[in-house]
């Protein structure tokens, strides 16, 4: 089943972050509008049944500490969470929690992506529960 709940993310960098994703994360590209340098008017990602939506960010955004702390975060349901976190370190990712053995079942980690924002990575899939 996929989620009726799309999560979207502005970039600085749009066009970057979706090519970082991609590389990094093992996201597919299924729509991307340029809107000129360093920007999309809008992207969608996927990652299996999953959904990401990309926009950038207004012209007149402040830069983000790549260590500000952000309310919220993406988790996405992976087959090989060590697997895919030595990918996401060989592109670049900053490992904020190592993989572990979750307490609710599965295993997780999480990592900030180049823009800064925390994602989680894990093998417990809360529609099968």
């Amino acid at each position: 089943m996929s989620s009726t709940v799309i999560h979207v993310l502005a970039y600085h960098d749009a066009p970057k972050a979706i090519d970082w994703l991609v590389e990094a994360f093992g996201f597919e590209r299924r729509l991307v509008i340029d809107a000129g340098p360093r920007k999309v008017a809008h992207a969608e990602l996927t990652y299996g049944p999953g959904m990401l939506m990309i926009d950038s960010v207004g012209d007149d955004a402040a830069p983000l500490d790549a260590d500000q702390n952000r309310p919220g975060g993406v988790y996405v349901i992976v087959d090989d969470v060590d697997a895919h976190a030595a990918r996401a370190v060989a592109a670049g990712a900053r490992i904020v929690d190592e993989p572990t053995d979750q307490p609710h079942g599965g295993r997780a980690y999480s990592c900030a992506d180049i823009e800064g924002y925390v994602w989680g990575f894990g093998s417990y899939d809360p529609w099968k529960v």
